[in-house]
């Protein structure tokens, strides 16, 4: 489990809430919790909703997927 991304799930007011911000199905927010949260999506947060980001890592909440592009690039 992504344990930042599960905070700022639910600091957005758990998986429902989150599904209804970002207009997509309760199961894709639930994969999240797991996955991370992905990147566009975290980049609407940081504009819309930064409060639900304070004190939270975001770069680990992020989606795993876009961590080892990252990683591909840098290297």
């Amino acid at each position: 489990m992504n344990t930042n991304a599960a905070k700022i799930i639910d600091a957005l007011g758990g998986t429902a809430e989150a599904a209804r911000l970002f207009e997509v199905r309760m199961p894709s927010v639930s994969a999240w919790r797991y996955h991370g949260i992905p990147k566009p999506r975290m980049m609407f947060l940081k504009v819309a909703r930064p409060e639900a980001l304070e004190g939270i890592d975001v770069v680990a909440a992020t989606a795993l997927a876009d961590q080892q592009g990252a990683a591909k690039t840098e290297a």
